[in-house]
């Protein structure tokens, strides 16, 4: 039987990221979405001054 204080220090395989981390590749993902989105559907812009 493992202690409690064992049972915590047990390292998984899981990965360890971080909330920033997932911001970073959340600000990337958004990133290439919206060039590729404004390389194939060029809007002009429609400003009425």
């Amino acid at each position: 039987m493992l202690t409690e204080k064992e049972l915590n220090e047990i390292n998984g395989g899981a990965l360890k990221l971080s909330a920033g981390t997932f911001l970073i590749i959340g600000g990337v993902i958004s990133f290439v979405i919206g060039f590729v989105n404004g390389y194939l559907r060029p809007l002009t812009c429609s400003s009425t001054k």
